[in-house]
């Protein structure tokens, strides 16, 4: 279950939590966030596959051309931020 809290932050409970960490296509997140992740996915490891025709399919399923391009750019600056840190041997700190 989805809500948002009084100061506007999502609040995912922990089934769903647990769900989209085991699997994220089969967790009860709707099908266009589906379609959403796979896009991310497709962007990260096969981005020059992504065709025109891709992008009509997404629009058909109910995306914006804004949304269409906060996920290439959302996809893209992860992608970037974890090339450049794994390039330069950055380990991730201790949250403890």
């Amino acid at each position: 279950m989805r809500s948002l809290g009084s100061d506007g932050e999502l609040i995912i409970d922990d089934d769903l939590k647990a769900k989209l960490m085991e699997n994220p296509y089969s967790a009860d997140i709707g099908e266009l966030n589906r379609r959403i992740l796979r896009f991310a996915d497709k962007l990260t490891m096969q981005a020059h596959t992504t065709t025109q025709e891709y992008i009509d399919e997404l629009k058909e399923a109910g995306m914006s051309e804004a949304m269409i391009h906060d996920i290439v750019q959302v996809a893209a600056y992860f992608n970037y931020i974890n090339r450049l840190a794994d390039g330069l041997g950055v380990e991730l700190e201790d949250e403890s």
